[in-house]
């Protein structure tokens, strides 16, 4: 098993660097990139994309300096300004140099500075991940504690009045999407327009460092229950019937019919047999739900919920072309989502020691 972990993490490596390469390539074709960002807010118009094409007549005739041809949104400017900017950003080298730099200051883990924020990157991703590393793995452990027992019981009543009515709810829930949830719950339970018991935005309270332990662990589940309710009805739905069917499948085996044969108990034989062999793919599963939550929905609901984390910090980069930011919680996302594919072959192993990776042929 050593071997296949130093295999994997060797892996990761080339998998790294071809998800850097990819995204570096494309942001020298996307537009609207930083040096245009800080032109048009020096000339007070605040969005660059309005200038991709040169639409805007401010500024009069374009500036006959070449340096200003490739930025037409800085009629104007002087073409020294310009050269001054691209050298700050360090747009002066050549692509190739840049992005090897890149790579060899994200060897050392050091991701650079942020364009527009003054501050390092890696600053700002401490800053934000408690709150993504809150909603992705407070959502996917309740997805499991509720989804696990319901799965289990309906497979033991499958055909039966509760069976039907809980896969009904399951698909409603399914069918919602994940921001609609949020808004409702905002509505029903932040002040909308019928009760205030949760608080509106925020992940702690104004005088979170002046209450007690106690009271600081009270107020952080207070914010966080209604973000962590709209990130699970999703993954609630998938779960649930997939436990299910991995119970339906073992329960008609001939080893569980010869568990009842001995005489067994019903209790014995699902959660002494049966539950071990059913639980493999979704206990297994548990590495990939986290990565799903933590990445799919945590943009739209930190945005919901005004929770200032990595999601809201890459989007907001985007925008901004903030490259090193960009870059930065891109490598820490694919790490993450890395590592957890690493873990959950791990605990494959776990769950059921006839499982060997190093019988397979790399």
């Amino acid at each position: 098993m050593a071997a296949y972990i130093f295999r994997r993490i060797l892996l990761m490596i080339p998998t790294l660097l071809g998800i850097l390469v990819i995204n570096f390539t494309l942001t020298q074709f996307v537009p609207g990139g930083p040096v245009e960002q800080i032109i048009a807010r020096m000339q007070g118009q605040g969005d660059a994309f309005q200038n991709i094409a040169g639409s805007g007549d401010a500024g009069g005739a374009a500036a006959s300096a070449g340096v200003n041809d490739k930025y037409l949104g800085a009629r104007g400017l002087p073409p020294e300004s310009i050269v001054q900017l691209q050298k700050e950003f360090g747009f002066d080298k050549p692509p190739l140099q840049r992005f090897g730099e890149m790579l060899w200051n994200y060897a050392h883990f050091d991701f650079g500075q942020s364009y527009f924020r003054s501050i390092s990157v890696v600053k700002l991703i401490e800053e934000k991940l408690p709150v993504s590393i809150s909603l992705g793995l407070w959502s996917t452990l309740i997805a499991y504690l509720i989804s696990i027992p319901m799965g289990v019981r309906k497979a033991v009543k499958d055909g039966s009045s509760f069976d039907t009515w809980t896969s009904g709810a399951i698909i409603v829930g399914y069918a919602i999407p994940g921001f609609l949830f949020a808004i409702l719950l905002l509505v029903l339970f932040a002040g909308g327009s019928y009760w205030q018991i949760f608080p509106l935005r925020g992940l702690t309270s104004d005088n979170w460092n002046t209450l007690s332990i106690p009271g600081k662990v009270l107020d952080y589940f207070w914010h966080i229950t209604l973000p962590v309710l709209a990130s699970t009805i999703s993954s609630f739905a998938t779960l649930t019937l997939l436990t299910k069917n991995s119970f339906l499948d073992e329960i008609k085996k001939q080893y569980v019919m010869t568990a009842r044969a001995k005489g067994l108990t019903e209790r014995r034989v699902l959660y002494g047999h049966v539950f071990r062999n059913a639980m493999l793919i979704v206990i297994a599963g548990f590495p990939a739900l986290f990565v799903s939550v933590f990445f799919g929905s945590s943009l739209i609901i930190e945005t919901i919920f005004s929770l200032d984390g990595l999601g809201r910090l890459g989007f907001e980069a985007a925008v901004q072309r903030d490259y090193p930011v960009i870059f930065g919680t891109l490598f820490v996302f694919s790490v993450i989502g890395l590592v957890m594919g690493l873990i959950s072959d791990l605990m494959y192993v776990w769950i059921d020691p006839r499982i060997d990776f190093e019988t397979r042929e790399t």
